[in-house]
């Protein structure tokens, strides 16, 4: 009894972290299965690798594919809306207000995709720099003796690479700030405009200034971010080398 309660804390303990960051592995049993005992040949480990290449290649391929499919929500919504600010001016700055929280929503989805495809990105680009690369130099010594091993802790225990605020700035400054920008554009004309109404239909309830306010804190709050976010780095520069920071953890929900 005793001994199968220390086996569930064993496998519960699997995969965990302790506090120094670095994983937490069950104990091996003293007498190992013979396939562990049997060494791999030089083929079996390229066939290894080669498929798992193959696999990691398209899950960062199925992700990158859904960043697009967000950019591209994007920019229709925000062509309908500027359709539908021209046909009926009256109504302009309530839809370009719709169109800007509804870019920062796409934004953040966008955010959120991009840093599992930032997991997957990693762990190829690992597997390209160290594995890959030596073979098409005929060059047997890796940049990274440790990717090996930081690869294998990476898949047991998976974590992101990005903050959340990396990811929002990286979508930001690649797609977003040219919608951004042109909804900002099309604000200030119809600010400007001789066409336009002197009072809201939409926006009754507020004050005269109160619209111009929330675009400027919005868009104060973007620029912010662009500028005070730490810029993210190629995956082979900034993530595997810095085992004190190695990323939060991703939840099991995720994976």
């Amino acid at each position: 009894m005793a001994n199968g309660r220390q086996d569930e804390r064993r496998e519960s303990q699997f995969g965990r972290r302790l506090s120094d960051g670095q994983p937490r592995f069950p104990d091996m049993p003293d007498e190992k299965p013979k396939f562990e005992n049997t060494p791999l040949t030089r083929a079996e480990y390229i066939a290894a690798l080669s498929h798992f290449y193959r696999a990691e290649m398209h899950r960062s391929l199925v992700w990158r594919t859904r960043l697009d499919t967000t950019t591209n929500w994007a920019i229709l919504a925000t062509l309908a809306i500027l359709t539908a600010s021209l046909q009926n001016p009256a109504y302009a700055r309530e839809a370009l207000l719709m169109g800007m929280f509804s870019n920062v929503v796409f934004l953040v989805i966008e955010a959120r995709r991009f840093r599992f495809f930032d997991v997957w990105r990693a762990r190829v680009r690992m597997l390209e720099e160290n594995f890959y690369g030596g073979i098409l130099r005929r060059d047997q010594s890796s940049p990274d003796f440790r990717w090996g091993t930081q690869v294998a802790d990476d898949l047991l225990c998976p974590r992101f690479h990005l903050t959340r605020l990396q990811a929002f700035r990286a979508r930001l400054m690649r797609n977003f700030r040219f919608i951004f920008l042109f909804l900002l554009v099309a604000w200030v004309a119809s600010r400007v405009s001789p066409m336009a109404p002197d009072h809201n239909f939409g926006l009754s309830a507020l004050p005269g200034w109160a619209p111009d306010a929330i675009v400027a804190i919005l868009y104060l709050s973007l620029l912010g971010i662009s500028i005070f976010t730490p810029n993210a780095e190629a995956p082979e520069v900034a993530y595997w080398p810095d085992p004190e920071h190695p990323g939060e953890n991703i939840s099991s929900l995720d994976v």
